[in-house]
């Protein structure tokens, strides 16, 4: 999207400004949006090509370990968002582990590019490693750039933030995809570094306009712990790669005890990060409220998107085996309905934007509380319909249902993400004490990441169970969750403090 120039009455005299938002909105906005194309392009093709190319064995448990492999790999991505916000707020400054991790992200993709199967989880690696630094420090910047404005006017901003994203997403896998799945594999990976690329290029042109934001650490780090930090990350590398070769020489290795090994650290790390944050002597007797708050925001948030992100996973699966594609002659690849959600997203946010800030003006805005528990009710809704999709094609002659019941589950999953992901972004920024911002946010997409690790166990339960019984399932779980949440968000408020 091409930077829009106008006046901001509430500013000085002749300060340009991005649809009425800070002129650095402009850098932080074409910066994720191309990442967020080498994202969603890898993305779309990803399990597709674990079936074809990589994985050995029958159909369906290929299916069923590309499913289990992508949610993993979803949480690795978000996991490595922890130390990301950790670099940023102790070691470099947000601005500086940006451009870091952007870097090590197209790196990734070039990799992926390469025609050799030996090397593609080496690809994955780097690209989980550069989203870390990348992912909720870039978000934390858009914060940043709306310090002492108000909290309206902040969720409009991280509303128009999350249009970069989904332009990004819906370029993706109508371009990478098609490369993917009608071309050559690689050549769809490699076109995504090139989306990469130019993110970096943007970000560094348009840093000028960043002002002071993210340039130094919040809270820089002592020598002292430095060198402690760094012992415990070799440490515990050591022992991972000690397990490894352990397992290799044994000769009982398989990429599910990797799955599973990552699926229990996408658990177990939230909670030992919230108990480490609760034992800080930085974080006040004021904030600790606040930080409670956040616990119940992030175990929602949790479920919320271990829903949503098996859209990437069995929904694709789905649209590749049981949708019927043909437009006159011509099959079009399952991977462009992962186009379809950003597609509702950029038609939908402004409404959302405007809808936010015009109730806010007549004290009738929803509180964030009730926002989640909106979410939670049409996440549980779209599965709902997943369910009957599953069984409209089973009780169809080819075994296949028209594009349109995809089509409405999406639309769905969109209405909620709209009340929870944007909602979530900002309330991030604003729970978060100080000394915390940036891992604070990074705990934020710790919630996507134990989403997805879940995915690795849950996604299996769709073989046995069949498409009726599994979604509807949690359809049931989302849809109670949506309801207890509603029923307890005046304790949450008073929680919040002076946070809406």
């Amino acid at each position: 999207m091409a930077s829009s120039m106008t006046k901001d009455g509430a500013r000085p005299s002749g300060e340009a400004t991005f649809f009425g938002h800070p002129r650095g909105m402009a850098t932080l906005f074409m910066t994720e949006m191309w990442e967020r194309f080498s994202w969603y392009g890898m993305r779309a093709i990803l399990v597709l090509y674990l079936i074809e190319g990589v994985l050995d064995g029958p159909l369906e448990d290929r299916k069923a370990l590309a499913a289990a492999i992508y949610g993993v790999y979803n949480a690795v991505v978000y996991m490595t968002s922890m130390p990301g916000g950790w670099v940023a707020d102790r070691l470099w400054g947000a601005r500086k582990t940006v451009l870091v991790g952007g870097i090590i992200i197209a790196c990734g993709h070039y990799v992926l590019a390469i025609p050799n199967d030996a090397v593609f989880f080496l690809g994955l690696a780097l690209i989980a490693a550069g989203t870390g630094l990348l992912k909720p420090n870039i978000s934390a910047m858009v914060g940043g750039l709306y310090e002492g404005q108000s909290s309206a006017r902040r969720d409009a901003g991280f509303t128009l933030f999350y249009m970069a994203i989904n332009i990004g997403a819906l370029a993706a896998p109508l371009v990478v995809g098609t490369l993917g799945q009608k071309v050559n594999w690689h050549l769809g990976f490699g076109v995504a570094g090139v989306g990469m690329t130019l993110a970096v290029v943007q970000y560094v042109l348009g840093g000028r306009h960043l002002g002071e934001v993210g340039r130094v650490p919040a809270n820089p780090a002592s020598q002292e712990e430095k060198r402690r930090v760094l012992g415990r990350a070799a440490l515990w590398a050591g022992v991972a790669v000690a397990a490894l070769v352990l397992d290799l020489v044994l000769g009982t290795f398989t990429i599910e005890h990797i799955v599973n090994a990552l699926a229990v650290l996408g658990i177990v790390l939230p909670i030992g990060y919230f108990w480490m944050m609760f034992r800080s002597p930085k974080l006040s007797a004021a904030d600790r409220p606040k930080i409670v708050a956040f616990v119940w925001f992030f175990v929602t948030a949790v479920l919320f998107w271990m829903i949503y992100d098996q859209s990437g996973s069995l929904l694709t699966i789905f649209a590749d085996t049981k949708t019927d594609r043909g437009i006159g002659g011509w099959e079009f690849p399952a991977s462009w309905f992962q186009s379809v959600n950003p597609v509702y997203v950029i038609i939908l946010a402004p409404v959302f934007a405007a809808l936010w800030v015009r109730l806010a003006r007549r004290e009738r805005e929803p509180s964030t509380p009730v926002k989640f528990a909106l979410a939670m009710l049409l996440i549980g809704g779209s599965f709902g319909l997943m369910g009957l999709a599953g069984a409209a094609a089973a009780s169809s002659d080819g075994g296949r249902v028209t594009v349109f019941w995809l089509l409405g589950v999406y639309l769905v999953q969109t209405l909620g993400e709209m009340c929870l992901s944007p909602v979530g972004l900002s309330l991030s920024t604003k729970l978060a004490p100080k000394e915390f911002v940036s891992q604070v946010m990074g705990l934020w997409f710790l919630a996507t990441a134990t989403g997805n690790a879940l995915n690795g166990w849950v996604t299996r339960l769709n073989g046995p169970l069949g498409d009726v019984a599994y979604y509807s399932m949690w359809a049931v779980v989302a849809v109670a969750a949506g309801l207890a949440f509603l029923a307890g968000s005046r304790k949450l408020r008073s929680l919040m403090g002076d946070v809406r």
